[in-house]
């Protein structure tokens, strides 16, 4: 990371995963992402395009075990490359919010780049795949995120749906707050905390 270049890349590989990533904070939506998991992919598309996040992800996981591996990971470098992209989070909003419809279904995310990690996650699935994704996996995912990445995350699905729209409603509402909470204010000339850091 450089001055004014909020971007980051990383290579992680394990016995169980292989992932490259790159973010680029101040992007404009554009993402290619290959994970091996099309519902996956989906999200993550999602993620990046309403949260103008410029997004690259390949990961090879080991599908033939099932999906917990690559999307766990995905996770744990998701917020990697969050963490490093801010820097030392100086002029930052820190905080992001939204209250995020789709179609029936309604989803809160409310997030701090506090350094603190917390996961809290209120919701509850009718069906244990969409596609060949398990939908068990979203929490490991938002928790992978949140402790990587250093952030309390608070996600609530106020009104239930299809499995598809809540999923969706998630990280789409997620990337929004994360867009809100990322964005810069020249009236904080330094950290926005008491403590002088995050």
């Amino acid at each position: 990371m450089t001055d004014n270049v909020r971007k980051a890349a990383l290579d992680r590989v394990t016995k169980e995963t292989s992932i490259t990533m790159e973010l680029n904070i101040d992007g404009s939506g554009t993402s290619r992402i290959n994970t091996g998991i099309g519902f996956f992919d989906h999200m993550l598309d999602s993620f990046a395009r309403h949260g103008l996040f410029d997004l690259v992800v390949n990961i090879k996981g080991d599908l033939y075990v099932d999906t917990h591996h690559t999307i766990e990971d995905a996770g744990i470098v998701l917020g990697s490359v969050i963490k490093e992209a801010l820097g030392d989070k100086k002029s930052i909003k820190r905080y992001g919010s939204v209250i995020l419809p789709m179609d029936e279904t309604l989803v809160l995310c409310a997030l701090d780049l506090s350094g603190r990690p917390y996961l809290v996650f209120d919701a509850e699935f009718s069906t244990d795949r969409v596609g060949y994704f398990d939908t068990e996996m979203v929490k490991e995912f938002f928790y992978a995120v949140s402790y990587s990445a250093g952030m309390n995350l608070h996600l609530k699905v106020i009104t239930p749906g299809n499995n598809h729209h809540i999923i969706e409603c998630m990280f789409k509402a997620f990337a929004k707050a994360l867009d809100e909470a990322t964005r810069t204010d020249p009236r904080i000339t330094d950290i926005m905390s008491t403590k002088g850091k995050l």
